[in-house]
């Protein structure tokens, strides 16, 4: 049985990697026939798209009453998007990161971190988070956060003069429609999304039963295996973006999954069930902070991340698994 769950992860990783280039082609191809710019769509329909994964685990591991995987899955997931996501995009090629994106978008991911913070946090005299509790208003405050970070998107983006103006949108109206390939790019973002939620299902449920059978408890297969796995479309598709000289979709999209996991998805999750908080310490949280810290230093100094800082994220996310099973 072990055995065949190892088969089943290596299929998983396979239909994330399939899937992920299939998504940012379609993705890439509609924002150009749309004029939208692809920071927006990495932003947005790309971080929706891969965040997928962690909206359907944290869900369902709230209602299974195993709210340590649902919180630890989205703290995990942000790390590992921080580090070895962007990380290994580096090193694939170094990515270039707009202004706009440094000054604005970044920041709002760190201030989702903060609210994270200090929604699960009233006990500083103890390194644990031990039966503290995201509740159902919290988890509103998150929503309405969401619903600000969508507003401010857009409309940065469009006093930013990177959206299309009202004489461009009438001109493209004015040209034939090709709704072949309209279609065929919607089939392949809906058709790699697919891919990339089977594929992170099986991976997380594969990887999630050879844990137990190895004994490892569960908010810490939350902040690594089921963090790791859901955030697989977005390695796969920040890494294969930058590959093909995409860095606008590569950053947007880790920034933007991001913001959605803590505020839509442990928003609607906090609002649905309550999230009482058993095995997550002050240390996770920190490592969340730090690393989006990092990211945010490292595009500010020169409008990209190198190959060099690059190594320093991936790094900093090796130190922190071996920390993690130090205290196993």
């Amino acid at each position: 049985m072990t055995l065949l769950n190892i088969v089943y992860i290596i299929i998983g990783v396979a239909l994330v990697l399939w899937g992920a280039d299939r998504l940012t082609e379609g993705a890439s191809s509609l924002a150009r026939g749309m004029n939208v710019p692809e920071i927006v769509i990495g932003l947005t329909i790309v971080a929706a798209g891969t965040s997928a994964p962690e909206l359907f685990v944290s869900l369902v591991s709230a209602l299974k009453g195993t709210a340590d995987l649902a919180v630890g899955n989205v703290i995990g997931s942000n790390i590992f998007n921080t580090t070895l996501i962007v990380g290994c995009s580096a090193l694939v090629a170094p990515m270039a990161v707009q202004k706009s994106t440094v000054r604005k978008d970044i920041p709002f991911a760190v201030v989702a971190s903060l609210l994270l913070f200090v929604l699960c946090f009233d006990d500083m005299e103890s390194p644990h988070l031990w039966g503290n509790e995201i509740s159902r208003s919290d988890g509103f405050v998150l929503l309405i956060g969401f619903v600000g970070f969508m507003i401010y998107t857009f409309y940065v983006t469009k006093k930013d003069g990177l959206m299309p103006t009202e004489e461009e949108l009438e001109e493209n109206a004015e040209k034939p429609n090709d709704y072949s390939q309209l279609w065929r790019n919607l089939f392949w973002i809906v058709f790699g999304l697919g891919c990339l939620i089977y594929g992170s299902n099986l991976f997380v449920d594969s990887a999630t039963y050879v844990a137990h059978r190895f004994g490892v408890r569960q908010s810490v297969i939350g902040l690594t295996i089921v963090a790791g796995g859901t955030s697989l479309p977005e390695l796969a598709t920040s890494v294969v973006a930058a590959y093909k000289g995409r860095s606008a979709i590569a950053i947007g999209n880790v920034i933007g999954s991001n913001v959605f996991n803590i505020l839509l998805i442990l928003g609607t999750t906090a609002v649905i069930h309550p999230l009482r908080i058993m095995g997550i310490t002050i240390v996770d949280l920190m490592m969340l902070l730090v690393t989006i810290g990092f990211l945010w230093l490292f595009a500010f100094t020169k409008y990209y991340v190198s190959r060099r800082e690059g190594l320093v994220l991936i790094a900093s996310f090796m130190l922190y698994i071996c920390w993690l099973f130090y205290l196993l």
